[in-house]
């Protein structure tokens, strides 16, 4: 009925691909706002869980990136689109993507309670959600439990609905807008404040797309015009790292570190950004805020990026250089 659950931006080629595959009763059943996939994931043999999967749309596409070797769980409190889930998951990895078994599993439960779902600590290497976690009643326990849930080096990408202030309890508790992803919709910066506060202290904020008047178009009820009022809306997609303890810290400090992408990723021959600030070209040596060498050389993106420098001596707040050529090491075989 509005557009907050719509895509925040085109999937990558490999995922659309995948998604075309997708079985017509999956594909129709699913609600969600994009497809939050990382790009480099393929063949890494990696596990990945998707919190509130329903129809398990965003799992069928995790599998066929991941590889036979990879695993994906998907984690729901309907039974009835779990039923949906698990009904194609044989057909489509034997046949469809040629595998010899399943690599998926549906599991019912609740995302805010992932241990008695049977998720065990330090098991996940991917988290993704798809505008789920906006529908929660407890998010802070979602995030505390998908820190758990990670392993070190592991990451929550997810898309989700986010307003520009605190929204008041009528349109909080709305049954319609909560339906449409607008009452669960929480302040972006209490969103930071739980993220620090189950662990996660860097939070990337990778893209956005605020839908304030396609918003006031599609909601044809002018009492729920009203109570909206002046409440700005916007689709974003975070990626949230687990590192070992000590590399993260609250904020962007400079300590003179620099990274260099090594063009690898699919999608991303030319450049590749960890976030909405700032976009590394391939080849060239960037200065970089301590969080993002960490993620770089410490995340599931290592393989990708060259890292140099180290967090001993500290600059003051780091300053982006919007992409500015640094004085680094010419080759890789330069590099300390």
């Amino acid at each position: 009925k509005t557009p907050a659950c719509c895509a925040v931006a085109p999937p990558p080629p490999g995922v659309r691909e995948l998604l075309k595959k997708v079985p017509d009763e999956v594909a129709e059943k699913f609600y969600g706002c994009g497809s939050p996939t990382p790009n480099g994931i393929q063949g890494l043999r990696q596990a990945v869980l998707d919190l509130g999967c329903g129809s398990g749309r965003d799992c069928y596409v995790c599998a066929g990136l991941v590889g036979e070797a990879g695993s994906v769980t998907g984690v729901d409190m309907t039974p009835s689109m779990l039923e949906v889930a698990r009904k194609h998951a044989d057909e489509f990895c034997t046949k469809t993507l040629g595998y010899s078994r399943t690599n998926m599993r549906f599991v019912e439960g609740q995302i805010e309670k992932l241990g008695e779902a049977g998720i065990q600590a330090g098991s996940v290497d991917l988290i993704i959600s798809n505008c789920v976690v906006n529908l929660s009643p407890d998010k802070p326990a979602v995030l505390r439990e998908a820190y758990r849930a990670l392993a070190e080096g592991g990451e929550v990408y997810f898309s989700d609905v986010y307003c520009n202030r605190r929204l008041p309890e009528e349109i909080r508790t709305h049954p319609v807008l909560l339906g449409e992803c607008l009452g669960g919709a929480m302040y972006e910066r209490d969103f930071a404040r739980i993220c620090r506060e189950a662990g996660f202290l860097a939070p990337q904020r990778l893209t956005a797309r605020p839908f304030q008047a396609g918003l006031r178009a599609a909601v044809s009820d002018p009492e729920l015009r009203e109570m909206l009022g002046g409440a700005g809306f916007s689709s974003v997609t975070y990626r949230l790292f687990k590192l070992p303890e000590g590399l993260l810290e609250e904020g962007r400090e400079d300590y003179g570190q620099a990274a260099r992408y090594l063009g690898a990723l699919p999608g991303h021959k030319l450049s590749y950004a960890l976030d909405g600030e700032q976009e590394l070209e391939a080849g060239k040596w960037h200065a970089v805020c301590g969080n993002t060498a960490a993620i770089l050389q410490h995340g599931w993106l290592s393989r990708h990026f060259q890292v140099i420098g180290d967090s001993t001596n500290h600059f003051g707040p780091f300053l982006p250089l919007g992409g500015t050529q640094l004085a680094g090491p010419a080759s890789a075989a330069d590099a300390p």
